[in-house]
């Protein structure tokens, strides 16, 4: 009868620790979503040629919140979420390293624009979406923007990086990967 007791309560233990578990989960995703919708709208009020292409994508994955540390070697991390048709549909982490002659801090916000098909099945590939390598992807930085229109986009993915804050400078080559978070 102990026994039973002391697997009754093991049993008890570990389902209320993976409860508790779950119930942190939703949380945290429900608001990466709500950051990841409020950075899109911040992006698409700043920058009306972006809700166009967004009209036009296959999918917009946004990061809200990536940080940045580097003195000489720099990381950088965020989590975001995947929208398609104004929802989102997947979460996703990007990592990043860099070597060179850096120094700072920062975070920023990062939407990328999956234009193809192509350059959305490069995204769920096992292996993650390493930037620097197919599909081509163009990052649209505040003089590129102005010059950008969703009817000359060419390209299968379209960058952009927003909110800055922080102080970062240097040069360096630097390798970002995005991994599809495991639900």
């Amino acid at each position: 009868m102990k026994q039973l007791h002391k697997f009754i309560f093991i049993f008890l233990s570990i389902a209320a620790l993976v409860g508790a578990r779950v119930a942190q989960a939703e949380p945290a995703e429900a608001t990466l979503d709500k950051d990841a919708s409020a950075a899109l709208n911040a992006l698409y009020e700043r920058w009306p040629e972006a809700k166009a292409l967004g009209e036009k994508a296959k999918g917009v994955l946004v990061f809200p919140n990536v940080d940045r540390v580097a003195v000489l070697v720099g990381l950088q991390s965020g989590n975001g979420a995947m929208f398609a048709d104004g929802k989102v549909v997947d979460h996703y982490r990007i990592d990043g390293v860099s070597a060179g002659l850096e120094a700072g801090g920062q975070s920023y916000a990062y939407a990328m624009f999956f234009m193809s098909d192509k350059a959305l099945e490069s995204l769920h590939s096992a292996h993650g979406f390493d930037i620097g390598a197919s599909p081509n992807i163009v990052i649209l930085d505040a003089g590129l923007a102005k010059e950008f229109t969703a009817t000359t986009a060419r390209a299968d993915v379209y960058g952009y990086v927003f909110n800055q804050k922080g102080l970062m400078g240097g040069v360096a080559l630097q390798g970002l990967k995005i991994t599809k978070v495991q639900g």
